[in-house]
């Protein structure tokens, strides 16, 4: 059924976010300390040998980088220490950053509202990984663009999540279509209805948390995916996994896994704040590149952002931003 919610006659107002760069550094505080120490001893020795390119491996390995991508840098580290012939220990930060940076590079694709209305984007992800946090920040998110919105609550079985969702809806004025209980594939495509009918720009569908090993599960959510494009020909337009980064390695799985059965077209990592394990991006980089559209380092409303490399590599070895 329909749910329409009423105006919160105080409504929060989205924040500038001036502060980005330190909230984000902040946020990729034990992180960075899993790097920053062992790096700095490194970069501190005598000279470049292979001993300290070891070490250097192993806590890439230690930051959750993965093997494959430590394997990556380490190999292009040495050819440019060939290359360049680099002597001293303190010219590796510099090229350890700018490997690291093209690494990521690629995974920089914002997310862009295409002319489709209602444009559908549907958020999955696994229990506990912040999906519906991350969907009432993308609605203030879009807001801010100047798009109205729509809320699905597609996850039909835990009361708890529907109940969240209508807060946010709540705090954003925006509509939440849900029902207690049934089929969550109703619920949806009940919802782009609505969309449509009242000429809204961007719909989220909220989706029931899973895990990849749910076979059934994941049969409904590709379900869910089937009457999207039944209710609205070429939706979704956007397919979100959401990461807890807190998992480390087990992410690259989720997204194998969530890719196969609903087609993921973009990541949001949350928790990075939460984590030593902030380096599962570069793994991610090498094992099963799909673009970084948001990441997210605290609780605040403005603490989900559009992922950029540069930024996020500098904040997490510590090193001063090149531009204000």
């Amino acid at each position: 059924m329909f749910g329409f919610l009423k105006k919160d006659p105080a409504p929060q107002t989205a924040a500038p976010a001036p502060g980005w760069k330190e909230r984000l550094k902040s946020g990729l505080a034990r992180t960075r300390a899993a790097l920053g120490s062992p790096l700095a001893e490194l970069f501190g020795r005598g000279r470049i040998d292979e001993e300290l390119l070891d070490d250097l491996e192993a806590t890439l390995l230690t930051a959750d980088c993965g093997i494959d991508a430590s394997q990556w840098l380490l190999a292009e580290i040495r050819q440019i220490i060939k290359r360049d012939k680099l002597e001293t220990p303190e010219a590796l930060r510099a090229v350890l950053e700018e490997r690291l940076t093209a690494l990521l590079a690629p995974l920089e694709q914002p997310l862009v509202i295409g002319e489709q209305r209602p444009f559908v984007i549907m958020i999955a992800g696994v229990n506990g990984a912040g999906k519906t946090t991350s969907i009432g920040k993308l609605a203030r998110h879009f807001q801010a663009e100047g798009h109205s919105v729509l809320l699905a609550a597609g996850d039909t079985f835990r009361a708890a999540a529907r109940e969240q969702l209508t807060e946010w809806g709540r705090r954003n004025e925006v509509t939440v279509i849900g029902q207690d209980g049934g089929d969550p594939a109703a619920v949806v495509f009940d919802a782009i209805h609505a969309a449509r009918a009242r000429h809204i720009d961007v719909m989220l569908a909220d989706t029931a948390g899973r895990l990849p090993s749910q076979l059934h599960l994941m049969e409904e959510i590709a379900k869910v995916r089937r009457v999207i494009q039944k209710a609205a020909p070429g939706a979704p337009h956007e397919v979100l996994l959401v990461l807890d980064a807190t998992i480390g390695q087990n992410a690259v799985q989720q997204v194998k896994a969530f890719d196969q059965a609903i087609g993921v077209s973009g990541l949001i990592v949350t928790k990075l704040d939460g984590t030593a394990k902030g380096g599962v991006l570069a793994a991610i980089a090498r094992q099963c590149p799909k673009p970084v559209r948001f990441i997210g380092v605290g609780e605040g409303i403005d603490d989900l952002q559009p992922f950029r490399a540069t930024e996020f590599v500098q904040a997490l070895l510590g090193t001063p931003p090149t531009s204000p």
